[in-house]
């Protein structure tokens, strides 16, 4: 026996809704198992169902699509159902964890359905602007990868310059985490003394004169 993909529909247009449930209706191996009229209702829901799918509208009261869409990750297999196209939305959810994004009037009930089967299956389906934010999405992704890289390599550089040994680097990660010295004391199992001793050492290297000097020079913030 060929399993059931369950789903359930989140939208605050019933009308929306029942079209939705005749669209599905046609399919025998689609149920709708819930249904819901707000993003606050739609997390509670689908924590109680796990269905399978949950065709995912945006605008909606209470809590709008994007605000819950990173909570029904955690039960659901999204797929987003909405007539809105902007980029900032599609990508929100998408990094949100969304697996389709389709807008209302650019598919029909059979697009639909292989929408829904494709996402149940772990795949992903998106309408044709989707796919463009996707690709957009995922180049700024590696850009920002690759400028992080660059960043702490720049940094690393920077910091090996100053000489620091590694507990005195120990010592700062703390200062600058915005410990006092009792404090890092008992994190790193040292006395005070030592730890002021450290200090010392510290503020010589980084040419400072007090923590706040220091942190600036360790962080490179100005």
């Amino acid at each position: 026996m060929a399993t059931v993909i369950e789903v359930m529909l989140v939208d605050d247009n019933p009308i929306v809704r029942m079209a939705l449930r005749g669209y599905l209706a046609s399919a025998d191996d689609i149920t709708v198992v819930g249904e819901a009229p707000d993003g606050r209702s739609a997390v509670t829901m689908a924590a109680r169902l796990r269905p399978d799918v949950t065709l995912l509208d945006h605008r909606m009261p209470i809590a709008d699509g994007l605000s819950v869409v990173s909570q029904l990750t955690e039960h659901s297999r999204i797929l987003v159902l909405t007539s809105d196209d902007a980029d900032e939305l599609i990508a929100g959810m998408l990094r949100g964890g969304a697996r389709g994004y389709l807008v209302h009037g650019e598919f029909d009930p059979a697009e639909l359905l292989r929408a829904v089967r494709a996402v149940a299956d772990g795949q992903g389906w998106l309408s044709p602007r989707g796919a463009s934010v996707t690709i957009s999405v995922l180049r700024e992704q590696a850009a920002r990868e690759e400028e992080d890289a660059e960043r702490t390599q720049h940094d690393q550089a920077r910091r090996a310059a100053f000489g620091l040994t590694p507990r005195e680097q120990e010592v700062m990660a703390l200062l600058c985490a915005g410990h006092a010295n009792a404090a890092i004391a008992r994190r790193l199992l040292l006395t005070e003394k030592t730890v002021k001793n450290h200090l010392a050492n510290i503020f010589t290297k980084l040419h400072a004169t007090n923590r706040t000097e220091a942190v600036v020079r360790w962080t490179g913030r100005q």
